[in-house]
């Protein structure tokens, strides 16, 4: 049935192209809100004191890289970062990722992400691209014959040209490609976003940036029916929801958090859990699923890649959180190898 097919096998490669970057996140024992004026909106001059900082891996990529290496596939990241890369590297090789498509500037830091976030979990951010910029001159043919076949390509936020590049090669070549420009729709107007989203199996947003797409490209939801296969657009504490072409849409919901520690990647996590199930063959509902429940145990810890998976800790919570034939459906793919 539809849904059902895999996107991926051990003999088949998903590459996750997107930003590799460096967090420094920040904590505010108060709330932004508090500082703004509404009169002085338009001469904003704000230094908030903090009380916690963590530096941690991140980007889109390697986040989304981590997951699914974690939950125990052996994703391909594709991406561009400086010569200061070899720890970070390290850890994600450890973590089952796949390097072998990373290309290492000669002049150019690897990107970082500066963001601070409220006690309302609001968040203030600012993005270095660095060596991200050299990502447009990565081309994806290279690593597929390096790596074997490949039968997905995320094209996730990165340097615009690159973004603009994978895709047109992915068309090209044949290759089915997820279209996940997040971050990035917010600078660019409707005939760039066209290009990245045309002809796509999947497309990942949120609720805004699915508005984004509206607003700039003219596009009403048959349109985007009609130009993609799979929408898929997470709603927050509402879960998300996954429309087939030819399918009713699914709607799940998120699985219960034992706390909550830093709302940052809990996207990326998503991706990575709906990934790994697409590439298990699951339907969209477990798919999913998988993903909601991957993004909660991001949610509950500081920074984008320090949760651990324990295999019959994760089972449990899928039994508990989406009921034991869920557990079942997922029990026999996921391995959660140890770094």
């Amino acid at each position: 049935m539809p849904g059902d097919e895999p996107v991926g096998s051990a003999d088949v490669a998903v590459l996750i192209t997107g930003s590799i970057a460096t967090d420094h996140l920040m904590t505010f024992p108060g709330r932004f809100a508090d500082s703004f004026v509404a009169e002085k909106l338009d001469k904003i001059s704000l230094s908030f004191l903090v009380d916690e900082l963590e530096i941690r891996r991140g980007g889109v990529a390697p986040n989304i890289a981590f997951g699914m290496g974690c939950l125990g596939l052996k994703p391909v990241l594709v991406g561009a970062v400086g010569p200061d890369f070899a720890d970070y590297e390290s850890w994600l090789q450890r973590h089952g990722v796949d390097t072998r498509g990373v290309h290492i500037s000669e002049s150019r830091h690897t990107a970082r992400f500066i963001c601070t976030t409220d006690e309302e979990q609001n968040q203030i951010a600012s993005f270095y691209p660095g060596a991200m910029s050299e990502a447009r001159n990565i081309e994806l043919k290279p690593v597929v014959d390096l790596v074997g076949d490949v039968e997905v390509v995320l094209i996730g936020a990165n340097d615009p040209e690159a973004m603009l590049r994978h895709t047109q090669e992915c068309r090209f070549r044949g290759y089915a490609f997820a279209a996940d420009p997040s971050q990035q729709l917010a600078r660019m107007e409707g005939p760039d976003i066209k290009p990245l989203v045309e002809g796509a199996t999947f497309l990942f947003t949120n609720e805004y940036e699915s508005a984004l797409i509206h607003q700039k490209t003219g596009w009403n939801e048959r349109d985007i029916a009609s130009i993609v296969e799979t929408r898929v657009t997470t709603l927050g504490p509402q879960g998300a929801r996954i429309e087939r072409r030819g399918e009713p849409a699914v709607s799940v919901l998120v699985a219960e958090e034992d706390r909550r520690a830093d709302p940052t990647g809990v996207g990326d996590a998503f991706r990575a859990g709906f990934l790994s199930g697409q590439a298990w063959g699951l339907s969209d509902e477990r798919s999913a699923q998988l993903g909601a429940l991957l993004a909660t145990y991001v949610i509950e810890t500081i920074g984008t890649q320090e949760y651990e998976l324990a295999q019959l800790h994760f089972l449990e919570r899928m039994a508990k959180a989406y009921g034991d034939d869920a557990a079942a459906d997922v029990e026999p793919h996921v391995s959660c190898p140890r770094p």
